[in-house]
């Protein structure tokens, strides 16, 4: 068990992190949580390569050090390539990666595709980046992943941006869906892995900053005001400070769908439904009643 660990051996990505106790709890859960998104998800076969893509953002950075120290710990049979796709944007600080990944050990492909100018000549003025920019890197993401011999593309996606993301489809696409933390692309040839699903963003954040990683923010969409994504984030906030724990309780129910009380008859089969009938799904106690103020 990782809490058996001799403290004193971590990975070079480790270097320099807090020797107090909070750190370390929060350095296992990550650990945990992680390793347990990986196993539900059935994201391992022992022997394939990994494409590991670092933003440079706080949640990359804490991918990349849990899926290294899993693999440290051996508990993680994969080989693991990082990845940071530089997009051209001005002001970029290119030599920031190569440097960070060097120092530390760490294999990498630093990979320049100036997809910043297609997006800004492309989308017209007032529309969000977001749409064409996360599909142009995804295109350059899945041919590198190629190239390299990876089976999967791993991201750095969080619990929170797994929620916001079902709010988003929700609120605005008319349906229930969102990003899953395992996924096959459309030519089947690649798994695009988020196993840091059930990781919680404030924690990631809270480890970046302890580890002083060199964030990289994105000015291409993070200088647009009024994103959807930004909106609903806020609203989430805002009943998390109202109730605290209600996103862990929101993400829990993504987990523990009903078809039957739902209405999607591609899901399950109303029209064969009358009493008499055998059914695997009936009204129960379980299915949660509101009460006021809920």
């Amino acid at each position: 068990m990782l809490d058996d660990t001799d403290e004193s051996e971590i990975h070079p990505l480790f270097a320099g992190a807090p020797s107090t106790t909070e750190f370390r709890k929060l350095r296992k859960r990550l650990v945990r949580e992680t390793r347990a998104a990986i196993e539900d998800y059935g994201m391992v076969r022992p022997g394939d390569r990994w494409l590991v893509c670092l933003s440079g953002g706080k949640d990359s950075y804490a991918l990349l050090a849990i899926l290294h120290e899993l693999k440290w710990r051996g508990l993680l049979p994969v080989d693991l390539l990082a990845c940071n796709l530089d997009q051209g944007q001005p002001g970029f600080p290119a030599t920031v990666l190569p440097e960070f990944l060097s120092q530390r050990g760490v294999e990498h492909r630093i990979e320049y595709q100036d997809t910043y100018s297609i997006v800004k000549d492309k989308v017209p003025e007032g529309r969000t980046y977001c749409a064409l920019c996360s599909r142009l890197r995804r295109g350059n993401l899945y041919r590198i992943a190629r190239e390299e011999g990876c089976s999967a593309v791993v991201l750095g996606h969080h619990r929170d941006d797994i929620l916001e993301t079902f709010f988003m489809n929700l609120f605005h696409g008319g349906r229930l869906a969102t990003m899953p933390p395992k996924l096959l692309n459309e030519e089947g040839d690649l798994t695009v892995l988020r196993p840091l699903a059930y990781v919680a963003e404030a924690d990631c954040e809270r480890f970046s900053r302890a580890m002083n990683y060199p964030i990289i923010p994105c000015d291409l969409c993070g200088s647009q005001e009024g994103l959807q994504r930004v909106q609903v984030k806020r609203l989430l906030d805002e009943w998390e400070a109202r109730t605290p724990g209600r996103r862990q309780v929101m993400f829990r129910s993504l987990m523990n769908v009903r078809p039957s009380h739902l209405l999607d008859p591609k899901l399950f089969d109303f029209a064969s439904l009358f009493p008499g009938t055998p059914s695997d799904e009936t009204e129960s106690s379980d299915i949660p009643r509101l009460t006021p103020g809920d």
